[in-house]
């Protein structure tokens, strides 16, 4: 569980401004033959038509490496066609002068370093559009459609709603149930091995990690410096942490499926190893999990379907967690959500003033960071837009590809993402509350509600996310929902003290124990 906790941030995908769009490009001799490759451009300077109907095409001219500083840089007419320069020794402003004055159409600069969006003082006679776009899509573009193209700018717009959102719904609910209701039916298998043997020692043979007060000061603070360590050596950290996520999702895996793999009746058959005899099916589930990781860990940047891989082992993940680690009592889960919210906020809202992009650190470690602002013959260029690892991405979060096409999927993530802590963080507190409900026989009254409560949050967090096309921090809204819900409930119910202490409390006679052995006859469940 040690490897697990570098794994729970509950990390955010970043929205594309609405100063990003798409360059369509088309071969003339084969017109079915395209391609689309993001740029930056200044909404202020140019107006860009939302679709491709009746665009205007230009023919393309590739400069490069001209800068195109001085019109003695152009030996060749560039009247009336799209010209890509490289960018560096001058400002924006001046090539677009230049390319306009010999009778350009479009002038798009071809950059090694990130698409910064254009700034400056453009006067009224500067008409032609000007956009951004990175050196190596023009070298793939030249790779794929040759020298015979025609170009036109267009920014589709950002959808309101991405259908991927119900699945990542979907998914983060399914986790925090199934991870909750496991924890509670752990704790009543506990509760009849402790009966049936008339012990008092209520230790399960089963490794579980508890979160004391103390200890969820630690963890916190634990999270804090190995995200502000991600976002210095991002570059190195990153493989270590898809290591641990390996070793450890492949891990969990094995245990919820052995769980389920333990309820056929059949293949029980043993054989001896290290003093002891193991189960020849179990064996064969733990070779076919970490097959499964070394596949996804092989294949990761296949974004056609290793997504589905991370998905499942993030999934078990998530599940096993909320079963393994305890809160002990609700004091326990209210220190623990709000530090964690702080530390969500703090992270996404406040460090953007600290950082030289004017990023949050929790979207560039999320996202990639990003690579630092430059300066060429005493001209600020704007900061770079490019992330520094930009094939390879932290397995902490949920991914599911975009249905929507936008100028989103082609300049940040084509993946809508949900990070791991904003499923297991509050999943911890509704397996309290399931644990709860066993411990005083209730009829799962507290675990239901924190479930719907989630629920409620996620969906409040989706309408931020639309409403202020900004990133979120997802447990600024399931915090206050989960909390406050269990809360009213317990209020409501005259149990809040016992609530509030947890596992100080006992139960009060065996009738108690005894519905709670009816119900998990019913329920017959891990």
């Amino acid at each position: 569980m040690e490897a697990s906790r570098f794994l729970l941030w509950g990390l955010l995908v970043p929205l594309v401004s609405a100063q990003e769009a798409v360059l369509h490009a088309v071969n003339i001799d084969d017109t079915q033959l395209t391609r689309d490759y993001c740029i930056s451009y200044n909404k202020n300077w140019t107006s860009l038509p939302s679709t491709l109907t009746n665009l205007t095409y230009t023919r393309l001219e590739i400069l490069t490496p001209i800068l195109l500083c001085s019109q003695s840089d152009v030996t060749h007419d560039i009247r009336h066609k799209a010209v890509v320069v490289m960018r560096g020794n001058c400002t924006f402003l001046e090539k677009a002068e230049i390319a306009q004055i010999l009778g350009a159409e479009m002038l798009l600069i071809a950059s090694d370093t990130g698409l910064p969006i254009p700034s400056g003082n453009k006067t009224n006679n500067l008409t032609i559009p000007i956009a951004l776009i990175r050196n190596k899509d023009i070298i793939d573009l030249k790779t794929a459609l040759g020298k015979n193209i025609i170009v036109a700018l267009y920014s589709p717009p950002i959808p309101s709603f991405d259908p991927s959102m119900v699945i990542i719904f979907t998914i983060a609910v399914l986790c925090v149930t199934l991870g909750g209701y496991w924890s509670g039916m752990a704790e009543l298998e506990k509760l009849k091995a402790v009966s049936g043997s008339g012990s008092t020692d209520s230790s399960s043979s089963e490794e579980n990690v508890t979160l004391t007060p103390v200890t969820v000061v630690i963890f916190v603070a634990m999270c804090c410096v190995m995200l502000v360590l991600m976002y210095f050596f991002y570059k190195w950290l990153v493989y270590f942490i898809i290591a641990v996520f390996c070793i450890a999702s492949s891990m969990s895996l094995y245990s919820c499926l052995s769980a389920l793999v333990k309820k056929i009746p059949y293949g029980r058959c043993r054989f001896p190893c290290c003093n002891n005899f193991l189960e020849v099916r179990l064996f064969f589930l733990a070779a076919f999990c970490a097959a499964f990781a070394i596949v996804w860990v092989v294949f990761r940047n296949e974004n056609s379907w290793a997504w589905i891989l991370q998905d499942i082992l993030g999934i078990a993940f998530c599940v096993h967690f909320i079963k393994t680690v305890k809160i002990p009592n609700f004091k326990s889960c209210v220190i623990f959500l709000v530090l964690l919210l702080v530390y969500d906020v703090f992270f996404v809202f406040i460090t953007p003033f600290f950082t030289k992009s004017g990023e949050s650190i929790m979207v560039e470690v999320a996202a990639g960071p990003f690579e630092s602002s430059e300066k060429n013959d005493g001209n600020l260029v704007e900061g770079s837009a490019e992330r520094s690892a930009p094939h390879e991405k932290l397995p902490v979060a949920m991914k599911v590809p975009r249905m929507e096409f936008s100028a989103m999927t082609l300049c940040f993530s084509p993946f809508s993402l949900l990070g791991f802590g904003d499923i297991v963080v509050p999943g911890l507190l509704i397996a309290y509350c399931h644990r709860f409900d066993v411990h005083t026989s209730s009829p799962s009254v507290y675990f239901f509600s924190c479930v719907i409560a989630y629920s409620v949050g996620m969906l409040i967090t989706f309408v931020g996310l639309v409403l202020m096309k900004s990133a979120q921090p997802a447990l600024l809204y399931l915090v206050p929902c989960t909390l406050i819900t269990s809360t009213l409930v317990a209020l409501y119910r005259k149990e809040l003290k016992k609530f509030w202490n947890g596992n100080s409390y006992q139960v009060g006679n065996m009738a108690q124990f005894d519905l709670i052995i009816s119900l998990d006859n019913l329920c017959n469940c891990y």
